[in-house]
C-alpha cells in the first residue's frame, strides 16, 4: 500500500447553516484515505473542545492522528466561510491558531522519510514556526506536491517562490495561474502557452490547473493534456479541488496514463462538488464509473 503525508491546517469551517471539519491538508488526507492510500496528517490542534471534536472526527473516518500535535496555548483553527450565488467559497481565516506553530520532531522527520510523497500548501507557511518546520521536512520527501491554495492575505511572493523550488507536482487553480503569470511577468498569451512556459521557467515538470466546471489542464514533461470536466448540479465547491488532487495523486501512484489520471481527478472533483461539504461519502469505484460513463457518452 502507498503512504502519503499531508502538512498544514486542520480547522472548523463555519458556514451559515453550521460548521464542518476542514482545511485543505486534512481534506486531501481524507480523500486519499477514501481512495485507498494510507495517509497521515501533520498538524496541530488547541487544548480545547474544538480540538477534541476534530480529533474524534478524524478517528471516526479511520484516520491516524499520531502526527497531529496539541498546542498548549493557541486555539484550534477556525474559518468563516461565505458562499456566493454560484456556491463559490470565500474565507476569513482566524490567526494565530495551533497549526501556525507546528513543531519539528524526529517523529515527523521519520514519517516523511518513510512515505511515498508529501503534500503541502501555502497557508500553513504564513507563520515562521510552521514554515520552518515544513522547509526542514520537504527535502526529506521522495515526491513533493505543492497544492498552492492561495488565501489572501496569508502569502507572499518570497514564500511561494521558495515552496515552488522544491516541488515535483504543482497544483493550482485559474486565479493562482493568473497570479503566477503576473509574478513571472509572462506575456498575454493563451493559457496553454503560458502553462508550458511556466513549467520551463519554474523547472516544474508536472503542473495541473483546475478550471472549475470547465475541467482541468495539465502539462507533463512539456506535453499538454486537457479534460472538459463533468456536468453536475453543484451543491458547493468546498473540497472539490482537494478530491481532485487526491484522485490525481492516487492515479499517478498507480502509474496510469496521464489521460486517465486527469479524467479520474475530474470525476472525483465533480462528485464532491455535487454533494454538500468538503468530505462527503463516495467510493473509488464511483470515480472509475463516472469516468467510464463519460467515455461512453463522448
Amino acid at each position: 500500500m502507498h503512504h502519503a503525508i499531508t502538512f498544514g491546517e486542520i480547522l472548523w469551517d463555519n458556514f451559515k447553516e453550521g460548521r464542518k471539519a476542514g482545511g485543505a491538508p486534512m481534506n486531501v488526507a481524507l480523500h486519499l484515505h477514501k481512495q485507498g492510500i494510507q495517509s497521515r496528517l501533520i498538524s496541530s490542534l488547541g487544548c480545547d473542545d474544538d480540538g477534541k471534536e476534530l480529533l474524534s472526527f478524524l478517528q471516526t473516518q479511520g484516520m491516524s492522528t499520531d502526527l497531529v500535535q496539541e498546542h498548549p496555548s493557541l486555539p484550534t483553527g477556525l474559518v468563516e466561510v461565505e458562499l456566493d450565488s454560484k456556491q463559490q467559497a470565500s474565507y476569513i481565516i482566524k490567526e494565530p491558531v495551533a497549526w501556525d506553530e507546528i513543531k519539528y520532531t524526529k517523529e515527523l522527520e521519520q514519517a516523511v522519510k518513510d512515505s511515498d510523497l508529501l503534500v503541502f500548501g501555502s497557508l500553513a507557511s504564513r507563520n515562521e514556526s510552521s514554515r520552518n518546520t515544513l522547509l526542514k521536512l520537504i527535502p526529506l520527501a521522495k515526491f513533493r506536491v505543492f497544492d498552492m491554495n492561495l488565501r489572501p492575505p496569508h502569502f507572499d511572493k518570497e514564500t511561494i517562490t521558495q515552496l515552488m523550488q522544491h516541488c515535483n507536482l504543482l497544483k493550482i487553480n485559474e486565479d493562482e495561474l493568473a497570479y503566477l503569470e503576473g509574478m513571472c511577468n509572462l506575456p498575454q498569451a493563451p493559457r496553454r502557452d503560458n502553462l508550458l512556459l511556466l513549467s520551463s521557467m519554474l523547472n516544474i515538470p508536472l503542473i495541473c490547473v483546475t478550471l472549475g466546471d470547465k475541467g482541468a489542464l495539465v502539462v507533463s514533461d512539456n506535453r499538454l493534456y486537457e479534460h472538459q470536466g463533468f456536468m453536475v448540479e453543484v451543491a458547493d465547491t468546498v473540497g472539490a479541488g482537494d478530491a481532485f488532487l487526491a484522485a490525481f495523486i492516487s492515479s499517478l501512484l498507480q502509474d496510469l496514463p496521464m489521460e486517465t489520471v486527469l479524467e479520474r481527478a475530474c470525476a472525483a472533483g465533480a462528485i464532491v462538488a455535487s454533494k454538500a461539504g468538503a468530505n462527503p461519502n463516495y467510493s473509488p469505484e464511483e470515480i472509475v464509473n463516472n469516468s467510464l460513463k463519460a467515455n461512453k457518452s463522448d
